[in-house]
């Protein structure tokens, strides 16, 4: 089974981030960056982890995060079928 399928089982949704941070050199300015990967509501470790690691070792400081966060499966949509179907 994949990684993705794995985590999406577990209840781990999709979780995308607008970051917008000020560029080092012109701080007037800001950039945005697009992150996203799979996390956890409502606590969010993942994100927190990039966000932890943006702070401490990227030189754009921070502006704001905008985050959007859906499950991709949920327990209505799933269920284990017990039988295989061979085409060909």
């Amino acid at each position: 089974m994949h990684d993705e399928m794995q985590k999406q089982l577990q209840g781990y949704g999709l979780t995308t981030a607008q970051i917008l941070y000020r560029l080092p050199d012109h701080p007037q300015f800001l950039q945005t960056y697009i992150w996203q990967d799979y996390d956890l509501a409502p606590n969010f470790p993942e994100m927190h982890g990039f966000l932890k690691f943006w702070q401490e070792k990227l030189d754009g400081p921070l502006h704001s995060v905008r985050y959007v966060h859906r499950k991709l499966i949920s327990a209505t949509e799933w269920r284990a079928l017990k039988g295989e179907f061979i085409l060909h």
